[in-house]
């Protein structure tokens, strides 16, 4: 564990283009203020550089996934080590023929491709159509050592799993990253978007306290089709309080310093770890606990 570490986390939040050459643009563009505000390390969103496409099964789109050497790694490692900055940037990948996953990539400040970590909750939900595209990840929730410290991912729906965040912190992870792409339904907003989104933000909130670890979570925004991304991406500490809030409606970045030490402090303060009953968790293996009766 990391004492007396200051690490400064750059979060970018950005609407996307069909035109991949484009989003290319914008986020060197959005990466490099993040670096000028002093970041050491960049997360950019979920599915970073092409619209989302899952809105609709279209086998067509399965033209845009590229493997670990195509032209989104090279753009992100290019980008990673010209601006000497740790960065983290989705991918849609095709792993092999018929396996796809959606993927965040670890670039080293030199560029080096450390570390990929695949989606392992895939939803099905109105115009959230994953399983179509998507093969669950096989890398159960590791943390990856940086230059700048032991991280986690998630993405998007792995969030509303405390088992996830829970492994990827008893890896070892001090900030926990959840790349995202969600918003509202436009039918479903007027009834259901504030609770929506407070869920959301909570059940994050929720996983930093329970860990005693920083998260992290940059969202898409803007409107695509049937939903309008939320932004509203958000950082908070080990106690779950929000350090910074962006809008919910344009392109942002924003720079948070994070004192690891911090860690040390809350669990001690609160020592969830030290309280755990392992000896009692063994039926969290199963799909449903039959009754006792």
């Amino acid at each position: 564990m990391s004492r007396n570490k200051i690490v400064q986390v750059g979060l970018v939040q950005m609407s996307c283009h069909e035109d991949r050459s484009k989003n290319f643009d914008k986020a060197e563009k959005l990466v490099k203020q993040c670096v000028q505000r002093g970041a050491d390390l960049v997360c950019l969103q979920e599915l970073s550089f092409d619209p989302y496409f899952c809105q609709t099964e279209d086998h067509d789109r399965f033209s845009l996934a590229e493997p670990l050497n195509g032209e989104i790694a090279e753009f992100s490692s290019r980008l990673a080590r010209e601006n000497a900055v740790v960065l983290l940037a989705g991918l849609f990948e095709r792993r092999a023929a018929g396996v796809y996953h959606n993927s965040c990539l670890v670039f080293e400040r030199d560029g080096c491709l450390l570390d990929v970590y695949r989606k392992t909750h895939i939803p099905d939900d109105p115009s959230f159509l994953e399983k179509f595209y998507f093969t669950p990840g096989d890398n159960a929730f590791p943390a990856i050592e940086t230059s700048v410290g032991r991280i986690g991912i998630c993405i998007c729906w792995d969030q509303w799993y405390p088992e996830a965040a829970r492994l990827t912190a008893m890896d070892g992870a001090e900030i926990l990253f959840f790349p995202t792409a969600i918003g509202w339904l436009h039918a479903e907003k007027a009834d259901f978007g504030d609770s929506q989104h407070a869920a959301w933000q909570t059940m994050m909130r929720s996983h930093a306290i329970a860990n005693g670890i920083y998260v992290v979570a940059p969202n898409r925004v803007g409107i695509e089709d049937s939903i309008e991304f939320w932004g509203s991406s958000f950082v908070c500490d080990p106690y779950g309080s929000v350090l910074v809030q962006m809008s919910s409606s344009r392109d942002e970045v924003d720079v948070q310093k994070l004192d690891l030490s911090m860690i040390e402090t809350a669990r001690t303060h609160w020592p969830f770890f030290r309280d755990r009953r392992i000896d009692l968790y063994q039926d969290l293996a199963k799909r449903w606990r039959e009754s006792q009766d």
